[in-house]
């Protein structure tokens, strides 16, 4: 993915001081490790929101999410991967141990949600404010769907599965 796409890696207000929580940075998901990861803590940047499984077609884009990752995360970028079941069923995997595949078999090392819902009625709020606001190309329609979160918290952009995150567009 490029990152040509009229969004600043890096944002800030006069002063230094970060863009206020908003948008897309108001929702928290549940950690890998039970703890909360609040979007909150990346406002004022772009966040990669990525709905993930551990046996899709696409689960080979983790390596392709990794090396985004270390390619960019020092000029801001974040990615958030946000592993679901709803899918044909291709995310058995739970919290820890969801980490452990992803490391291991991909080097993850970008914030990990715990499986999550992202379709229907039980999607977590993320997803249904983003359905409201980025209309049906911000409603994934299988795994490794991806949603760009402008450093204001607003949707700047909306991947379909088939885009790796290393194609251009």
């Amino acid at each position: 993915m490029s990152f040509a796409i009229g969004v600043s890696l890096v944002s800030t207000m006069p002063g230094g001081m970060a863009a206020q929580a908003s948008g897309g940075h108001g929702f928290s998901f549940a950690g890998f490790d039970g703890n909360p990861l609040p979007l909150s803590q990346f406002a004022g940047k772009p966040v990669l929101v990525v709905n993930t499984a551990s046996e899709c077609g696409y689960t080979g884009q983790y390596a392709g999410l990794e090396k985004l990752w270390q390619t960019y995360k020092d000029r801001g970028l974040v990615i958030v991967g946000v592993p679901s079941n709803d899918f044909g069923g291709q995310e058995p995997l739970k919290g820890e141990q969801i980490k452990n595949f992803c490391q291991l078999n991909y080097g993850v090392t970008f914030p990990l949600a715990d499986r999550t819902a992202v379709s229907g009625s039980a999607a977590h709020g993320f997803y249904k404010w983003a359905r409201e606001q980025g209309g049906q190309g911000a409603v994934p329609r299988w795994n490794f769907h991806t949603i760009l979160l402008a450093p204001d918290g607003s949707i700047s952009a909306t991947f379909p599965s088939r885009v790796r995150p290393e194609a251009r567009e």
